[in-house]
C-alpha cells in the first residue's frame, strides 16, 4: 500500500485513447491522467493534496481510508420479513443464534 495514498487503494489503467488514468477505488473522483504508470501516479499524489487542502478550507473533513477505520463489528441490515423467520426458524432448528447463523452464512459468502 502507498502511503502517499494515506491508505486509500489505487485504480491504474491504460486508457483508450493511450493515457495511463489513476483514480483512487474508494473515491473515483479523484483522479489524474500521465503518459506513464509513473507520471500518471505522480498526479495523483497532487489531485489527493489538492483534495484534502480543499476539504480543509470548507471546514469538512478528509475522507479516511476503509483500511484505517475502526470498525465495531455491528451493524443493521432491514430484510424482507419472510426471509428474516427463515433464518430464525434455521437458526433455531441449528441451535445458534440468529446473529450466529447470518454471521457464518456472510463469512461464506462468495
Amino acid at each position: 500500500m502507498d502511503d502517499r495514498f494515506d491508505g486509500f487503494a489505487v485504480n491504474l489503467y491504460l486508457d483508450d485513447e493511450g493515457d495511463w488514468l489513476a483514480h483512487f477505488v474508494e473515491q473515483p473522483e479523484i483522479s489524474a491522467f500521465g503518459e506513464s504508470p509513473e507520471t500518471a501516479l505522480e498526479e495523483l499524489v497532487i489531485a489527493w493534496n489538492a483534495a484534502k487542502e480543499a476539504y480543509r478550507s470548507e471546514g469538512l473533513p478528509v475522507p479516511i481510508s476503509p483500511s484505517r477505520k475502526n470498525y465495531s463489528g455491528t451493524f443493521n441490515v432491514r430484510i424482507d420479513k419472510n426471509l428474516h423467520r427463515a433464518l430464525a426458524v434455521e437458526a433455531a432448528r441449528l441451535g445458534v443464534s440468529l446473529n450466529a447463523i447470518v454471521a457464518k452464512k456472510l463469512s461464506t459468502a462468495t
